[in-house]
């Protein structure tokens, strides 16, 4: 059995429903498969079997105090309010504390790990171009 995962956002079209089933966390939309959660998108691929595709929920990607590299993606109204995503790679928490005030380092594209104590966080972590880094 093999598997693959990617970041999604809700609402988004996966895939048509010819090349794969829906599974948990998403849904079904004139004949195409679309998320229903902020998560992980597993695709599932069994022998004499069609794709199965679900989503593992992402609640814990963000934290308060995060500091977040995302895209506008809608002003909503004339209030200033606005619709952001960070369905991209590139896009994500940049900066995260621990709960001791430590600031995490990302250990991969989901985790963050406090240096000091070890402990690792779910966060959805943005791929920074060095070049956008300061020093």
């Amino acid at each position: 059995m093999a598997k693959w995962k990617r970041y999604c956002i809700p609402g988004e079209q996966l895939c048509s429903l010819e090349d794969a089933i829906p599974g948990s966390g998403t849904h079904t939309q004139d004949g195409y498969i679309f998320s229903s959660l902020l998560g992980c998108l597993v695709k599932t691929t069994r022998r004499r079997m069609f794709e199965l595709l679900k989503i593992q929920g992402g609640y814990m990607s963000f934290r308060p105090g995060d500091i977040v590299m995302a895209k506008v993606i809608s002003l909503s109204d004339a209030q200033s309010n606005c619709l952001l995503t960070t369905g991209e790679n590139e896009l994500g928490v940049v900066v995260a504390h621990s709960d001791l005030g430590i600031q995490m380092v990302p250990i991969s594209w989901c985790e963050m790990q406090s240096p000091r104590t070890l402990t690792k966080e779910s966060h959805k972590v943005a791929r920074v171009q060095s070049e956008l880094l300061q020093t």
